[in-house]
């Protein structure tokens, strides 16, 4: 027996509880017509979760199930599934109900250069899926329904739900920060705290941090603090692409997003993420606004003495109303760039970092103007828009000398 997913249309797509069964000898035929664009899209989604690493041969495969709601497209690497759904009245012709699983490896490229944009797929004997359109014909070799295991996909009634928008803007203003390090898994997630209305984004790779808070409409009574493998994040920053309502569904172990006619499942990463707030200070001596595009791009120049060095350091010094930037290459040279600033009454500061890691900070922010926090030379810098208390970049300095 196998659990039918059903998205309804609404904003919040809450899941249909009814059953259905696929026979296996019915399900061993399939025969529809659909529009190869369609069919594409889901296709492209769904294989996101397939894993080169993958020990497991049948999770290569796609799974398809077609059934009188519409076609139901599955893949999973056990730490991600992703499950995607196409109306009834989005597919041209069903002919015969079914389900199998068909490789992923060539499928899509398959269906992209496919030469008319109507697509006739039929499984014949559940061993071969047969693939026209106009003169083209492929005959494939198909995986056993009957071995690709059940993935339970979990819902809450009372979803977190926020604009795709602006889930986007999170990813992207956060997700860079996080660790390529496994030796440290849990900052290779990216970090979800949540607790009454708010909601607190944290990536960190323990040399730069990025958080952004954002006000929630629903109210969480008790604090959830869960982290998720930043490369899924990425995954899922690929399908959200407008401002449709995106659900979060959290649970221990686990998180489900439902975005249109996605279903995103993926693992939490285990264990404690660690406290971040006490690394953002609380008072800064010396505070100064200035131009956006004049410190990116002074810092971009600079950049170009030091590119291909470990640390890729460039030095940032206040002076009273303008601010002194340079680099120093024992191979090439040194360059420097004064740009206006408006700094508050607090001491001038000399404090080096990588240029790498400030345009990565910098890029997250869209405003004509920054605000950047200093204390001393071996002090975290602080960066934020003028406009937008939201959203805290950090970086730490590198020490010179």
């Amino acid at each position: 027996m196998w659990t039918k997913d059903h998205f309804s249309t609404n904003s919040t797509k809450h899941i249909n509880n009814n059953k259905y069964i696929i026979n296996k000898k019915e399900g061993t035929k399939m025969k529809f017509t659909i529009e190869k664009n369609i069919l594409l899209e889901n296709l492209n989604n769904v294989t996101k979760a397939i894993s080169i690493k993958n020990v497991i041969p049948i999770l290569n495969g796609i799974k398809m199930e077609l059934n009188s709601d519409g076609l139901y497209l599955t893949a999973s690497d056990t730490d991600l599934t992703i499950k995607s759904f196409i109306k009834r009245d989005k597919i041209k012709k069903v002919s015969e109900e079914g389900s199998i699983v068909i490789q992923s490896k060539y499928i899509n490229e398959i269906i992209r250069k496919l030469p008319d944009d109507t697509v006739d797929i039929e499984v014949v004997d559940g061993l071969k899926v047969i693939i026209t359109a106009k003169t083209a014909h492929f005959s494939l070799n198909c995986l056993k329904v009957e071995d690709y295991p059940q993935i339970k996909l979990d819902y809450q009634k009372d979803p977190i739900v926020i604009a795709g928008g602006l889930f986007k803007t999170i990813i992207k203003q956060t997700v860079f920060a996080i660790s390529n390090q496994e030796s440290r898994p849990m900052l290779t997630g990216l970090n979800f705290k949540l607790q009454g209305n708010i909601m607190e984004v944290t990536a960190t790779d323990s040399y730069r941090l990025a958080k952004k808070t954002i006000t929630l409409q629903e109210f969480i009574k008790d604090e959830i603090n869960i982290t998720i493998p930043g490369s899924n994040i990425n995954e899922l920053d690929k399908i959200i692409n407008d401002d449709e309502p995106v659900e979060m569904h959290i649970f221990t172990n686990k998180i489900l997003f439902i975005y249109k006619n996605i279903t995103f499942q993926s693992n939490l990463l285990s264990g404690t993420y660690p406290n971040t707030n006490n690394l953002i200070p609380d008072n800064f001596e010396t505070i100064f606004n200035t131009n956006y595009m004049d410190f990116y791009s002074a810092v971009d120049r600079a950049s170009l003495l030091t590119q291909g060095k470990e640390q890729n350091i460039v030095k940032m010094e206040t002076q009273e109303d303008k601010l002194m930037i340079t680099s120093f290459s024992s191979e090439i040279g040194r360059t420097e760039e004064t740009i206006t600033i408006e700094k508050n009454e607090g001491a001038n500061v000399a404090i080096s970092f990588s240029a790498k890691y400030m345009m990565d900070a910098l890029k997250t922010i869209d405003d004509t103007e920054l605000v950047v926090f200093l204390n001393s030379e071996i002090k975290p810098i602080v960066i934020k828009s003028s406009k937008d208390e939201t959203l805290v970049q950090l970086i730490l300095p590198i020490k010179t000398y």
